[in-house]
């Protein structure tokens, strides 16, 4: 409340100017016109209390400016009007009152200049690096999650569970990190303003595993009365613009769920850049609003609690991304030369950017970028944006240029099943074994998981299906090895002495390959060896004994690099 009650004061600032003016200019009807300010300083603090309550404005300079501008504009004149002043048409330049009108145009065009030029300031308060690739998919913990349509399809088909359904919606999922397993979590909001009047608090959260297709929805009861979905003092946005009106608050406030199960709802703020509302990356915070009783506490976004995934909210990483992409070298290059300019994909599942986990367990922000060039399908890289910091990663190297971009991979999708109309959804690009990789959700026409796609980044016609990630990963690994044109399927893997005797042969032929799998005795390895490396190896059989050197990964399979075969070589 005092954020409002400070900033409907704020935007009352030029009418008293000018009253005062007009009071100080007409000594005969001074009295008239003090009463007469009076009453419509009362009667203008009563409405704008109300449209401050309702819409939120941040205190900055431009909204202050805007809103100054428009008190002005509606209640001045009924100072005249009622104090009957008789105005004086002066030039501009010799009236009091002219000269501050002049300066605050003056002020309003500035600030509006100010703020295209602070797009580089903005630009240069991110957290920003470049590395040539990511860290190879380890398969023991394949970051990868189930689309986030699928499972709140799963959800929506369990809200029968929750008492007085009729009352409520499901809220914006979240991506967390509960128990050392990744869920998804979505609280339930009240449905309209009326069944807020009649719940008055909401039931609970679902949370969903979002690693697992065959999960499905635990309804968690938790009674929140401060929500996203309440009205007048119960809504989140509300309490947190009360302690903080001079932040701007970031999307929605999302539902996060401590060590104990106690919901919380997060919402990131951050300071803009002074006489602009550019936001300064170096200064986010976090809110944390307790949904029983309401109250709020602040941290900058790195230090929120451990509970806390992403106090970086996707909405703010968007716009990192867009600032990052555009503004490399400044507003007008964005424009007209758009020199090293990047944009950044829609692909993603939140606000253009696709919450991804690493190993560790850490929440980053995935969007791949663009040229800005028309026709043009091929990604120039990718970032990743850690969701506690805000830091910035870039990842450009040699193997990340002239790949597809996330939506060729999501094309090839759905051009694979055009007759049941399933769709390739959350595209994330891995390094699988050196292979820049886009992995891809295909969903159904009613958000149903059907199957992983595995897609090789540089080359359209190399993809793989299957109806599990580990089932599909071990198949695509398993092409790329048989793939001569793959020289770096291994990359990462270190070369292992290896000797035996032959127990199963296979030779695989294509228009483009031939490659020979084998089996040791006592051994259950796949073994792939290119007949481009070993030509000898076409005429392997049972019993012969091989010695060779070969990338053995921890999935089952290996690359032979180098062979020698007894009684042959």
């Amino acid at each position: 409340m005092i954020g409002i009650v400070m900033t409907t004061v704020l935007s009352f600032l030029l009418f008293l100017t000018l009253s005062i003016i007009v009071y100080v200019k007409n000594r005969m009807r001074r009295k008239k016109i003090m009463k007469t300010t009076l009453g419509v300083l009362i009667f203008g603090i009563i409405v704008m209390f109300f449209v401050v309550y309702a819409f939120m404005p941040t205190i900055t300079v431009p909204n202050m400016l805007i809103l100054n501008v428009i008190v002005a504009v509606l209640f001045v004149p009924l100072v005249y009007g009622g104090a009957k002043v008789p105005v004086q048409y002066q030039t501009m330049h010799r009236s009091l009152s002219g000269i501050i009108i002049l300066g605050v145009a003056v002020a309003v065009i500035g600030v509006f200049i100010y703020s295209i030029l602070a797009l580089q300031d903005s630009y240069d308060s991110i957290s920003k690096s470049e590395e040539e690739e990511a860290r190879p998919l380890n398969e023991e913990n394949t970051p990868i999650s189930v689309a986030p349509e699928s499972a709140r399809n799963k959800v929506q088909k369990a809200m029968s569970v929750v008492p007085n359904t009729q009352f409520y919606d499901l809220g914006k999922l979240q991506a967390q990190q509960i128990d050392g397993e990744i869920a998804y979590v979505a609280p339930v909001e009240f449905s309209s303003f009326w069944r807020y009047l009649r719940g008055k608090e909401t039931e609970g959260y679902f949370t969903i595993t979002a690693t697992n297709i065959n999960a499905q929805p635990e309804f968690v009861e938790s009674k929140m009365r401060y929500t996203n979905s309440s009205f007048f003092n119960h809504n989140v946005q509300r309490v947190v613009y009360g302690k903080h009106p001079n932040y701007v608050q970031s999307g929605d406030a999302q539902i996060e769920v401590d060590d104990e199960g106690k919901p919380w709802y997060v919402q990131t703020i951050y300071k803009p850049l002074l006489f602009s509302n550019r936001p300064d990356m170096n200064d986010i915070k976090v809110a944390i609003v307790d949904p029983v009783s309401g109250d709020i506490e602040t941290y900058d976004s790195s230090n929120a609690p451990d509970f806390v995934e992403g106090s970086v909210s996707s909405e703010l990483a968007a716009i990192e991304n867009e600032y990052f992409g555009k503004y490399v070298n400044g507003w007008l290059n964005s424009i007209f030369g758009k020199k090293d300019v990047k944009i950044p994909n829609e692909s993603g599942t939140e606000s253009s950017v696709t919450p991804i986990f690493n190993e560790a367990g850490e929440m980053f922000y995935f969007t791949d970028m663009a040229s800005p060039k028309e026709n043009i399908d091929s990604a120039l890289g990718y970032t990743l944006i850690n969701a506690r910091t805000g830091a910035l990663t870039y990842y450009n190297g040699q193997k990340n240029q002239g790949i597809m971009d996330s939506k060729g991979a999501v094309q090839i999708v759905n051009k694979q099943y055009p007759e049941k109309n399933w769709t390739g959804t959350m595209p994330v690009l891995y390094n699988v074994d050196g292979h820049p990789t886009w992995i891809v959700n295909v969903l159904d026409p009613n958000g149903l998981f059907k199957q992983y796609a595995y897609i090789k980044a540089a080359d359209s016609d190399f993809a793989v299906f299957g109806d599990t990630a580990k089932q599909t990963l071990n198949a695509y690994r398993l092409q790329i090895a048989q793939d001569p044109s793959s020289v770096e399927g291994s990359q990462g893997v270190e070369l292992t002495e290896k000797s035996g005797t032959i127990n199963r042969v296979l030779v695989t032929s294509t228009d483009s390959r031939q490659s020979v799998q084998f089996l040791l005795e006592g051994e259950t390895t796949i073994y792939t060896v290119n007949t481009s490396k070993a030509p000898l190896a076409i005429f392997l059989k049972e019993g012969d004994q091989v010695n060779m050197q070969a990338r053995i990964r921890d999935n089952g399979t290996a690359t032979v690099e180098s062979m020698q075969i007894q009684g042959i070589n």
